[in-house]
């Protein structure tokens, strides 16, 4: 069993992204990274850091339950698409490791679901 984020436009063609739950994890904790912090110490992941502290447009993906709570609007999909992108689009020098293709692949494929999300004007959905 695992996640699946994808649009809430009513159509099952629709572009998603998918993890394990596990593989979800990693792949926020990279983003965290790559955003500065370490998610392990915010509130909500083991931490005690507020997430009022966190200056990221990607803090609505990452302080978010994994199946749950309130879908990701086409306002905070916009928001987050530029720096998921330019995440996504970082040279990965003469890196060979599996791990961050997988991550950066998977960055690749929100990209495409969050750009659905925005240019249909739905939210995304967490399942």
């Amino acid at each position: 069993m695992g996640l699946i984020l994808f649009p809430g436009d009513d159509d099952t063609s629709s572009p998603d992204a998918s993890w394990s739950y596990t593989g979800f994890a990693a792949f926020r904790q990279w983003l965290a990274q790559a955003e500065g912090f370490a998610l392990n110490e915010m509130h909500g992941f083991g931490g005690q850091r507020p997430w009022e502290g966190v200056f990221t447009t990607l803090a609505p993906l990452l302080n978010h339950p994994d199946d749950d709570g309130p879908h990701l609007t086409p306002a905070q999909c916009a928001a987050i698409l530029p720096r998921l992108q330019e995440i996504a689009g970082r040279p990965r020098g003469k890196s060979t490791d599996p791990l961050l293709q997988r991550h950066i692949d998977d960055a690749r494929q929100l990209v495409v679901v969050l750009r659905l999300c925005v240019e249909k004007d739905v939210d995304l959905l967490f399942g």
